[in-house]
């Protein structure tokens, strides 16, 4: 590889890391120009930390807040490369600061199909989460405040408080709407604790 091209590659693999919180994978090194013989040389050399398999980092990018779920997204790829979890439930509550929770593990929602064996000290929760239910984040995806309020009101691992607690900062922040929640509460189309909570909250 000539100079040109190793600094041609090595911008348009920083410009990638550098929304991934720093994480690449050798997929994404390889279409940057490097080749596999290149990335070795540099995780032996130090300019490449080698995370997992096939997931490496630049490290001098700084450490994303979110960095575990985007590592944890960068995990989940499928053979395509596609991210196919998305931080959910308690998780998408936590970053989206509604409620108190300070949950001991990460949600992620994954696809039916979905084979791979979690980490420790996380919980997959296999279901299809529209587009219109996503929200990007840098590096990773989470649910949107009404996915999340319905996930969390189907289980029972969300204290109603809560639940309560979360909802009202969605309606105060204008994440929900109370009309659109009041009509699926009426056709019985959302979750008992989430209509109840809808109800105390007044």
């Amino acid at each position: 590889m000539s100079y040109r091209n190793t600094q041609a590659a090595r911008r348009t693999l920083h410009e990638l890391a550098s929304q991934q919180g720093g994480y690449f994978t050798a997929k994404q090194a390889i279409s940057a120009g490097y080749s596999k013989q290149h990335v070795d040389y540099h995780v032996n050399a130090g300019n490449f930390q080698r995370v997992g398999r096939g997931l490496y980092r630049l490290p001098e990018v700084p450490v994303a807040e979110h960095d575990d779920l985007i590592r944890l997204s960068l995990w989940s790829r499928g053979r395509d490369d596609e991210h196919q979890a998305v931080a959910s439930h308690e998780t998408a509550l936590g970053v989206l600061e509604l409620g108190e929770l300070l949950p001991k593990k990460v949600h992620l929602t994954v696809p039916p199909t979905f084979r791979k064996k979690p980490p420790r000290a996380v919980v997959l929760h296999r279901a299809t989460v529209a587009a219109g239910e996503l929200e990007e984040r840098e590096g990773f995806r989470i649910t949107d405040a009404a996915r999340t309020l319905l996930d969390v009101a189907a289980g029972d691992s969300v204290p109603q408080e809560q639940l309560e607690k979360a909802l009202n900062d969605a309606l105060q922040r204008g994440l929900v709407r109370r009309a659109a929640l009041t009509r699926m509460a009426d056709g019985k189309t959302i979750p008992a604790r989430l209509a109840e909570a809808l109800k105390r909250i007044g």
